[in-house]
């Protein structure tokens, strides 16, 4: 499609159809239920999720600028947009799509946090595909560590297995749930070879000689489901069997539980956890 013959008012036009598509809710935006003139996100909306001022996105929408590379690029992240929805919005500016991949959303859903808040008796977090750690719940901080006092750009629980103390010291087998992390992350070098957290962390990791040598053996695999066993300081023993679910909507994030067998000391231990003091463990998000 030559420049010359496109609509510029298509553009705006898909903009705003795609807003309507999206609740606050699905965004992890709060909803706080006063009446809105337009269905979906406003354009304010949008620019806050994409990270740009909202004078800049309306230009956008209006046709009033060009949108750089990267902006595009954060709106189709906040909007969500499919594949096919993202080629078609590239397509109507005349632009081509950028090859590497968008950096995963760290913004976890309103759903997902609710999901969190109401597992009271296991613990679970949210993490990237580069397993940065961008949700949990409060059985997750009493069980492994509190993450809120880690800051941010340690938040990652392959990081952590590796230089925090006390999550290393947690595990029975530290050395098999660490190689186990490393080769997740080989797998996702072949999806996303250029996802530049992954390079980030690679290139903090590069000092640990465990890492470097897994790292170099290429072993790889994707595990959903396993068991572990944890020396807590403060309830001992626990055997905890742990699964992933992902969502179809959010691919790149995925939600890790453990559970323990029912009527098991392992379900016992768990339940004392829960009963720590709130302000010691609240649910939380890193965004």
């Amino acid at each position: 499609m030559s420049s010359d013959n496109r609509d510029p008012k298509e553009l705006g036009s898909f903009l705003m159809a795609r807003r309507a598509d999206l609740e606050p809710a699905q965004v992890g935006l709060p909803d706080t239920g006063a009446p809105r003139k337009v269905a979906g996100l406003r354009r304010e909306e949008v620019a806050e999720l994409a990270a740009i001022s909202t004078d800049y996105y309306t230009r956008i929408e209006q046709g009033r600028m060009r949108a750089s590379a990267p902006a595009l690029e954060a709106i189709a992240r906040a909007l969500r947009l499919t594949d096919d929805q993202r080629t078609y919005l590239y397509d109507l500016v005349g632009r081509a799509p950028v090859d590497s991949p968008a950096r995963p959303d760290r913004v976890i859903s309103m759903h997902t946090r609710r999901l969190l808040d109401q597992l009271t008796e296991s613990p679970a977090v949210v993490l990237s595909d580069t397993m940065d750690v961008l949700g949990w719940n409060r059985l997750a901080a009493a069980l492994l560590v509190d993450f809120g006092q880690i800051p941010e750009e340690d938040r990652n629980y392959v990081w952590l297995l590796f230089n925090h103390p006390a999550l290393r010291a947690l595990y029975d087998d530290w050395e098999s749930g660490a190689h186990a992390c490393v080769a997740y992350l080989r797998m996702h070098t072949a999806r996303c070879p250029d996802d530049p957290r992954l390079h980030d962390l690679l290139a903090r990791m590069a000092s640990h000689s465990d890492f470097d040598r897994w790292w170099k053996a290429r072993d790889v695999a994707v595990q959903g489901t396993g068991n572990k066993v944890f020396h807590h300081p403060v309830v001992g023993t626990l055997t905890l069997d742990w699964a992933t679910l992902t969502s179809s909507a959010v691919p790149d994030q995925h939600v890790v539980m453990w559970t323990a067998e029912p009527g098991s000391s392992s379900e016992k231990g768990l339940r004392i956890l829960a009963a720590v003091p709130e302000e010691a463990g609240r649910s939380h998000s890193s965004s």
